[in-house]
């Protein structure tokens, strides 16, 4: 048995353990972790690179596993897991933007990352401690890497910090869900993901300086448990993909001075790329045969990076022409689809994104399970990226993680501004089609979504939009650096980083980040955050010229919704035996009814009045009848001593033979069939729910009899004795 290396701290009130030797022998690295009952393994495994690769060949797999928490999927015909959940996703991608800026720039081999989830302590996150592992593993590892990555979850309670708080205080008091990320000794900031409750600039970089200021013991952790496996912090060789300087300078000599021109024309996408091939095409035809194809275009994508860069830094040019606050031309329309229930396009230079909203009963809620169990999601949000957005072919296959990922960040972006289900009891679907593509789409799906979502006639709270920032630098140390608002598609790639943020004029709902250098300095991250918030507040004002509130009414084609609170004792009188009742009021009403646990009846038609008249019918069901009311009813069966009639949907009263008519009564059947309508009267309400009736008592010179008497020489008890 290899020898076990293991470290531990205490962190946040619980014990956080790394350790190794134990599991998975074979991968290059494996490191089981543990914090409180939390217990996952990450796992390091490279190779070589691909042959004429030209990029990190990074993967990053986080698999949630029902056992962990004890639970079977609840399929009845499908037990193995399938697919990971979105937000299995989002943390998968919140680790890779956390560790990709940490390998060497030349450094294209193939390496993966595997954080399988074995156990789950729901009061000890399972995210936070695959971040830590995973920066463990590539620390210990002989994989080149700079580090160690530290990180920390944090929420606000009772406007306190609070580190690594447990799941339930995140998702019922905090106002902020951060996992923020630090590299190296001087905690330079690193990656971002966040949600908030509509939180000032000020308490977001109070709340990313708390982390900072706390990370420290996992630094330690992490930098002693390497020292323990890899004692020299030993990397292996690897082939550099680092080009030639003679290939770099034979391209350079044809290529750069006519790159700089056709950028500095402002051309539009499609002529300029017309002029970067007739560059290409020039240079493959010159050096054809000295050097490899893909390696001079290669060289020509760094040179293309070089002259953007250098246009920024130096000259303070932007390849559109706009200065660095600047945010391209914005314009946008609601109501653009006739049968939709909300529709909204955001244009913002040639990025467009078309959201549609879809307002659904509470039935059609999302029905997650995961290793936290199942639960409801009544507001959801998709983003699709068709490859026509950006001019190109290709497949259809489902949503990719950066789908899904720029879905997410729209969702938590709107989320804290949706009414309650109590206030408006809609499910509210969103999807985001962007239907052209240059640069910080799923900030254009955000203020889409919400536009959409006032068309459609939803209450939001306020009205919510998004930018993208980026970051020129001139090295590794950010001596020389420029910001730019609003970045377009070769300012993103050609530069060091995308901070997307979210909010409202009052404050931010959510943040996403990810860079390429190694590390930002917290002063530079300030005059991001506050660059963002200017150009957030532009892009706002814009859309206010569009729609500036949420319209009063519901679209005529979304379902028109009721409710009514009854006695949570009573919900089974709406339900009835086997669900017959409530099957009953919504085929006669045609419409679809939801019963909550607390007592909440939600009622959804497309015609206002069959809501109505299916509302009408629960409440009849569930209030309390009382002697002297006069009901429409009809006879349900016949009786040799009277009749059983039905007075509201489920509720059924004795008509007695004695209560029929002012004459004697030999035959109930002379005088009553089922099916037969009846008006009568409610002679008493007995404590176990018994209902007296009587139809005479409504006759002209009727004399009632107390339900009690007999008549006929009948014994009314007989009803009782045989329906207990």
């Amino acid at each position: 048995m290899n020898k076990i290396i293991k470290e531990e701290i205490e962190f946040a009130g619980k014990k956080l353990t790394l350790e190794t030797g134990e599991l998975a022998l074979r991968a290059d690295m494996a490191v089981k972790a543990t914090y409180g009952d939390t217990v996952l393994l990450v796992t390091v495994v490279h190779g070589d690179s691909m042959p004429d690769a030209d990029f990190l060949g990074l993967r990053v797999e986080y698999e949630e596993k029902l056992y962990a928490s004890g639970s079977i999927k609840s399929s009845r015909f499908v037990k193995r897991e399938g697919r990971p959940t979105d937000e299995a996703v989002i943390t998968r991608r919140t680790i890779d933007h956390a560790i990709r800026p940490l390998f060497p720039n030349d450094f294209y081999d193939e390496i993966q990352v595997v954080i399988t989830v074995l156990s789950l302590d729901e009061d000890a996150d399972p995210e936070f401690l695959g971040m830590v592992a995973t920066s463990a593993a590539l620390q210990a590892s002989d994989v080149p890497c700079y580090g160690p990555m530290t990180t920390a979850r944090i929420g606000l309670v009772d406007d306190k910090f609070v580190l690594c708080p447990c799941l339930s205080d995140l998702e019922e008091k905090s106002d902020i869900d951060m996992i923020v990320s630090f590299v190296g000794k001087d905690q330079g900031f690193l990656a971002c993901e966040a949600e908030a409750n509509v939180l000032s600039e000020e308490k977001i970089l109070e709340g990313i300086n708390f982390a900072r200021d706390n990370v420290s013991p996992i630094l330690e952790l992490v930098t002693n448990f390497a020292k323990k496996i890899n004692p020299k912090d030993e990397k292996y060789e690897y082939e550099s993909k680092k080009l030639d300087q003679e290939i770099v300078d034979a391209v350079n000599e044809i290529a750069e001075e006519k790159v700089k021109t056709i950028l500095k024309q402002g051309l539009p996408l499609g002529e300029k790329e017309e002029k970067y091939d007739e560059i290409k095409e020039e240079v493959l035809i010159k050096y054809e045969g000295t050097y490899k194809k893909v390696d001079m275009l290669r060289a020509f994508d760094e040179i293309e990076k070089k002259v953007v860069r250098k246009l920024v830094l130096e000259d303070e040019k932007r390849l559109d022409g706009r200065g660095l606050k600047d945010v391209r031309p914005i314009w946008s329309k609601v109501g653009i689809l006739p049968r939709t229930h909300g529709s909204g396009l955001f244009t913002r230079g040639n990025t467009q994104a078309i959201t549609v909203c879809t307002l659904g009963s509470p039935s059609e809620e999302l029905l997650i399970q995961d290793m936290y169990g199942e639960r409801k999601k009544r507001y959801l949000h998709y983003y699709n990226f068709p490859p026509y957005s950006v001019g190109e072919i290709g497949r259809f296959s489902g949503p990719k993680g950066r789908d899904i990922g720029h879905g997410m960040i729209a969702e938590k972006a709107l989320r804290p501004l949706i009414p309650s289900q109590d206030d408006f009891p809609y499910t509210i679907m969103l999807v985001s089609e962007i239907v052209s593509s240059n640069g910080s789409s799923s900030m254009a799906a955000t203020c889409g979504s919400t536009l959409a979502l006032m068309d459609a006639g939803v209450p939001i709270k306020d009205m919510v939009g998004g930018i993208a920032i980026g970051l020129v630098v001139e090295d590794d140390n950010l001596s020389k650096y420029k910001i730019l608002t609003d970045i377009a598609g070769e300012e993103d790639a050609c530069g060091h980083m995308d901070f997307k943020m979210t909010g409202t004029k009052d404050g931010v709902t959510a943040i996403q980040c990810d860079i390429k250098v190694k590390g930002i300095p917290m002063e530079i991250l300030s005059e991001i955050i506050k660059q963002s918030k200017e150009a957030r507040i532009q892009v706002l004002d814009e859309m206010k010229k569009t729609i500036s509130s949420s319209r009063e009414n519901v679209s005529e084609y979304a379902p028109k919704m009721v409710t009514v609170n009854i006695d949570p004792d009573k919900i089974g009188m709406v339900i009835g035996a086997g669900g017959k009742t409530i099957r009953e009021i919504q085929e006669k009403t045609g419409t679809e009814i939801a019963v909550e646990e607390d007592g909440k009846v939600i009622i959804s038609s497309l015609d206002l009045e069959k809501a109505n008249e299916a509302l009408e019918i629960v409440k009849n069901i569930t209030r309390e009848l009382k002697p002297g009311e006069i009901l429409d009813g009809e006879v349900k069966e016949i009786l040799d001593f009277g009749a059983l009639v039905e007075v509201l949907p489920g509720k059924v009263g004795l008509l007695h033979v004695s209560e029929i008519a002012n004459e004697y009564v030999e035959n109930v059947r002379d005088f009553l069939k089922v099916g037969d309508p009846v008006k009568v009267k409610v002679l008493s309400v007995e404590r176990d729910g018994k209902i007296s009736l009587s139809k005479k008592a409504l006759l002209p010179g009727a004399e009632t009899q107390g339900s009690d008497k007999r008549s006929n020489g009948r014994d009314n008890n007989h009803f009782r004795r045989n329906r207990r």
